[in-house]
């Protein structure tokens, strides 16, 4: 059975309308290039990882201000990513990547704007609720996309590019480049919501978990994939030198690899009260992707 999450991909979509309203006047072209990438196409999956902690351990509030922040956060990443300096992609999503659209000026302001964004409506939330859960997960989140998580996790695999490296520092560059804002949802979902400790560092290597299982599937589909499936073109980690788990084992290998990690995702949810079923679903959907 198909895993169907419309729902929770509307909600999130009308959020991030509602917290980034299209605007006109003299800022009209920075919001429209950080609208361009966030209306793009998005699966919403860190939000909706989010959304689903956050219910497991019981949350009933409204959270759109954080999964609209972890949204803008990750969309700035790929704006960022996608840029001549970086990657160099023409296209994400199957659409022109930002940069080809509103010049790479706009482009790099557009990724800036979004992640200051993030925090603004994020901290505006906890100022007017109160709560120490709303800014530690405020908190979380800027060390998950910081220079300890995503970023560094960036900056180590451009450095990586052309060399031989070993599998210890494959590992860290996934665990902070895919797997930080991926591991950050599933743990603001649960102090959001109120979680005990022990649901909070479950859900938490959860997150870990599936995060590495959505890079190594990353991995085998920019080898395997279609430029239609994909959005994007095929082949780039080769073009651009990157090191990918398909360095070290094959594709087999790394769909067991992937296979067990979900099967101790899955594992880590059945230790949890609360109804985990769709997170379970999602963990044995992201094996299967095609994009």
């Amino acid at each position: 059975m198909t895993l169907d999450l419309s729902e929770y991909i509307t909600q999130v979509n009308v959020a991030l309308n509602e917290y980034l309203p299209k605007r006109a006047g003299y800022f009209k072209t920075i919001y429209d290039a950080m609208h361009y990438s966030l209306e793009a196409g998005g699966k919403r999956i860190r939000p909706i990882l989010m959304q689903l902690c956050y219910e497991v351990v019981g949350g009933k509030e409204s959270i759109d201000a954080y999964l609209c922040g972890i949204e803008m956060i990750h969309t700035y990443s790929l704006i960022h990513d996608d840029l001549p300096a970086m990657d160099n992609d023409d296209y994400r999503r199957g659409k022109l990547t930002n940069h080809k659209v509103f010049g790479e000026a706009v482009a790099i302001l557009a990724g800036d704007g979004l992640l200051t964004e993030a925090f603004h409506i994020m901290l505006g939330d906890a100022l007017a609720h109160g709560g120490i859960e709303r800014l530690h997960a405020a908190y979380l989140l800027s060390e998950a996309s910081g220079v300890e998580g995503m970023i560094g996790g960036q900056v180590l695999d451009m450095e990586s590019e052309n060399k031989e490296i070993d599998l210890e520092t494959l590992n860290m560059i996934h665990l902070n480049k895919t797997g930080a804002l991926i591991a950050a949802a599933t743990k603001m979902g649960a102090i959001l919501g109120g979680g005990s400790a022990r649901e909070i560092s479950l859900l938490e290597a959860y997150g870990k978990y599936i995060g590495k299982v959505f890079q190594i599937v990353d991995d085998i589909l920019d080898a395997t994939s279609t430029m239609e499936e994909l959005g994007k073109p095929i082949g780039s980690d080769v073009e651009n030198h990157k090191n990918t788990y398909l360095r070290f084992y094959s594709i087999e290998e790394c769909y067991q690899i992937a296979e067990d990690l979900t099967q101790k995702a899955v594992a880590l949810l059945n230790q949890i009260d609360g109804d985990t079923k769709i997170l379970e679903q999602i963990a044995m959907e992201l094996i299967k992707r095609r994009n």
